[in-house]
């Protein structure tokens, strides 16, 4: 399903996967904003101190309690909880912008954290050699950037026609104002806490 043209009735469990750099964080922090939902970052789980990982059996816990809640949103793409989240799930939002764009908004990002020395999960920082480690994806956000964002692509398409996750929706979102159409239709959920900011215009048919 194509954002443009999406029915959001029922987006209460979200998932929200893409590339690094894609918009997904930012996407999932405006839609836990204007309907009360639970926000977590898969990263935030995964990573500790000297960007080391959680073990597995603490990084699923972690996953289960996050989706525990009546209304949440979570972003990520972590295989590991994949089971969990989209189990959970019953809508995936997967942005698929253009490569070009996506390395952009990633290459600007990057930068930015570098220079003013952003802290992350954990108390991490990106390091200006990891950075340029473009050989080694596991260690340059940018060489993962790169070489993932063909794989992301085939993987959530191949997802979406996969039998096995039938009862959760796939909207695409291939466009800035795709994600916007989908914000825009952001209504608070009877189930989660009050919206966060006050005068938050209510999206297009959400009950009064």
């Amino acid at each position: 399903m194509e954002a443009s043209g999406a029915t959001v009735d029922g987006m209460r469990r979200v998932s929200v996967v893409g590339n690094s750099g894609s918009g997904k964080t930012t996407f999932a922090r405006r839609w836990a904003a204007a309907t009360g939902a639970v926000h977590t970052e898969l990263d935030a789980l995964m990573w500790l101190p000297g960007w080391t990982k959680v073990d597995a059996a603490t990084y699923r816990r972690l996953a289960s309690a996050a989706v525990a809640s009546g209304s949440w949103v979570v972003c990520g793409n972590s295989h590991a909880v994949r089971d969990i989240v989209w189990g959970s799930a019953d809508t995936v939002v997967v942005f698929d912008l253009p490569r070009r764009v996506v390395m952009w908004r990633l290459l600007r990002r990057t930068v930015r954290r570098w220079l003013r020395r952003e802290v992350l999960w954990a108390g991490n920082r990106e390091t200006l050699r990891n950075v340029l480690a473009l050989r080694d994806r596991e260690r340059s956000i940018l060489a993962w950037g790169w070489t993932k964002h063909a794989e992301y692509r085939t993987e959530y398409a191949a997802a979406a026609a996969d039998p096995a996750w039938s009862g959760v929706r796939f909207v695409f979102v291939r466009r800035d104002r795709d994600a916007e159409a989908l914000l825009a239709t952001a209504c608070p959920s009877p189930n989660a806490a009050p919206p966060r900011r006050r005068g938050r215009r209510r999206g297009r048919g959400c009950p009064r």
